[in-house]
């Protein structure tokens, strides 16, 4: 089969344990190109960070940044999907009350306080080039937030999640890593926007491989023909994957 379209998670999928993208993808991906087969690192992380993470002629030319709220092809962003502000300012409390550090994610920064900590701040020099702290979160819950991510140094699924969810229960809140939770519209997601914009590139479901090893990537795998759970993937997505990989 033929693919025209490969989506690739990052952290804990192409990365390696450094964080880097390895030296062998760098031929499979001019090796893809020159097939005509269309490359989408799809990621939680940051659209600035991820070009920077590619770039010459090393750019696959496609993105699915801050986990499908912000898609970018063919030189421009083509769509982003925005939070609203009740459910941005409902979470900024929620994660005040219990001592969380949150990140206020727009298309070009995200938005922190000067109060995370140290732990959080390195997290956040990976994952977000473009940054700016504020002294108040709420003076930016007004302005196009595509996401809101929480970092904790716990077990995020047992101490971020649940309140998170109380607070935007009309949200997509998703656990994006062992120590992440990202909070997006209903209507976002790394799926969706590999669907949306595979239908812009004509390109049907069943030419889609996508790779991934998180529960932010659920909707990802599940969107794609042929999908590729990690080896050391969270349970729940080995159980909808067509395939282990390594």
């Amino acid at each position: 089969m033929e693919f025209r379209l490969i989506a690739l998670d990052m952290d804990g999928t192409l990365l390696d344990a450094a964080g880097r993208v390895p030296d062998s993808f760098w031929e499979v991906l001019a090796e893809a190109r020159s097939r005509g087969i269309a490359v989408a690192p799809a990621s939680g992380r940051q659209l600035a960070t991820l070009r920077s993470m590619f770039t010459g002629d090393r750019d696959p030319g496609t993105f699915i940044a801050e986990n499908g709220t912000c898609v970018f092809h063919g030189g421009k962003v083509v769509s982003t999907t925005l939070l609203g502000e009740s459910t941005v300012r409902s979470v900024i409390a929620a994660a005040d009350a219990a001592g969380l550090d949150l990140v206020v994610c727009t298309p070009d920064v995200a938005y922190h306080l000067p109060t995370v900590s140290d732990e959080t701040m390195t997290e956040l020099q990976k994952y977000y080039v473009s940054r700016e702290q504020v002294r108040d979160l709420r003076e930016v819950a007004g302005t196009d937030v595509i996401k809101l991510a929480v970092y904790t140094s716990g077990n995020a699924e047992e101490l971020a999640y649940p309140p998170l969810c109380e607070a935007a229960p009309e949200a997509n809140v998703v656990v994006s890593g062992a120590n992440w939770v990202d909070i997006m519209a209903a209507t976002a997601g790394k799926g969706r926007a590999m669907a949306a914009l595979a239908e812009v590139m004509g390109v049907e479901k069943h030419e889609i491989l996508a790779f991934g090893d998180y529960l932010n990537d659920y909707e990802l795998l599940q969107a794609a023909g042929t999908a590729y759970a990690m080896e050391n993937a969270h349970p729940d997505i080995k159980a909808i994957a067509h395939h282990i990989a390594p």
